[in-house]
């Protein structure tokens, strides 16, 4: 176990040696002249032996003073090395960003370029996992989750909420069976995911309980059944995040204006104490403009924004 005098002291010794004046350490350390001369009071009586020779007008070193400055500054010039070397290393390199896969798919991956050009020195790494991941485990320094933004040991910051409404390509509005009314999905494939927020909910809220689809078909993922729906293989139920740029661009289109609120929302999260390092604030800071560039397109474009 290492037997060191107070930090504190030491720096009050180092800027009192270098200046050989207690006013300008004291003005360096952003301290009173009496705390600098309390502090190497101090050292002096931990040491065993005084540091300076106070005259009327001067203040000089003693030997030992004088034998104790040069290492001691060596030792700050390191620290002050290795800390302005770290701080550098954490505004650039690697970022592991955990995410699930159908929001890396519909929604950060179509982004990322953006992030790249305005961050060069920063490599975006994703982890995708629909589970929830363990920050240190996995080495993920930062994550896009869904749910109720309650989660111990994070930081967190609410990004999005949303609503499910009908999705198809738009070709299923006209043909022999077009989606005209709500009535009309008995005619169409109905395609599923894992959402809460499932058909017979939405039919029931659209008042067309009864109605059942032609066949069914399910994924276990969602940009699975978003990539079904613009293939024209049936309806989906589409969450407004993650259709937005579908939806946008043409590909999907919503043929009701039923939409069925949900009680969860996508938060940035990071660890505690962790949120304003500079790779993980500027990752943040682009996920928040980008949030503000959706809702704020005008157009076809569902508001990113939801009744929760």
């Amino acid at each position: 176990m290492r037997r060191l005098p107070p930090l504190n002291a030491l720096r009050a010794f180092e800027a009192a040696a270098r200046h050989l004046s207690f006013t300008k350490a004291a003005g360096e350390l952003h301290v009173t002249q009496a705390a600098i001369s309390h502090q190497i009071k101090a050292l002096e009586e931990w040491l065993g032996m005084p540091l300076f020779r106070r005259q009327n007008r001067s203040l000089l070193l003693t030997d030992s003073g004088q034998a104790y400055l040069p290492p001691l500054r060596e030792a700050f010039d390191r620290i002050q090395d290795a800390t302005a070397k770290l701080r550098e290393r954490d505004k650039s390199g690697a970022l592991t960003v955990g995410t699930f896969t159908s929001f890396a798919a519909k929604w950060l991956v179509p982004r990322l370029g953006r992030f790249a050009s305005a961050h060069p020195d920063i490599e975006v790494r994703l982890a995708i996992n629909d589970h929830l991941v363990d920050f240190a485990a996995d080495g993920v320094e930062v994550a896009i989750r869904y749910g109720r933004g309650e989660w111990r040991g994070l930081h967190t910051e609410r990004l999005m909420t949303e609503v499910v409404f009908v999705v198809c390509s738009p070709k299923l509005l006209d043909g022999p069976a077009p989606l005209a009314c709500p009535e009309d999905l008995r005619h169409h494939t109905m395609l599923h995911d894992d959402l809460p927020e499932d058909w017979d909910t939405w039919l029931e809220a659209a008042g067309v309980g009864a109605v059942k689809a032609r066949r069914d078909l399910a994924f276990n993922h969602s940009e699975m059944v978003l990539q079904a729906a613009i293939d024209g293989l049936g309806v989906a139920l589409g969450r407004s995040v993650l259709v937005a740029d579908d939806i946008a661009t043409g590909r999907l289109v919503k043929p009701f204006d039923l939409e069925l609120p949900t009680h969860a929302a996508y938060y940035f999260a990071c660890l505690e104490g962790t949120q304003d390092r500079p790779k993980v604030k500027a990752i943040r800071d682009w996920v928040m403009s980008e949030v503000a560039r959706d809702v704020s397109v005008p157009g076809p474009q569902p508001s990113a924004t939801a009744i929760v």
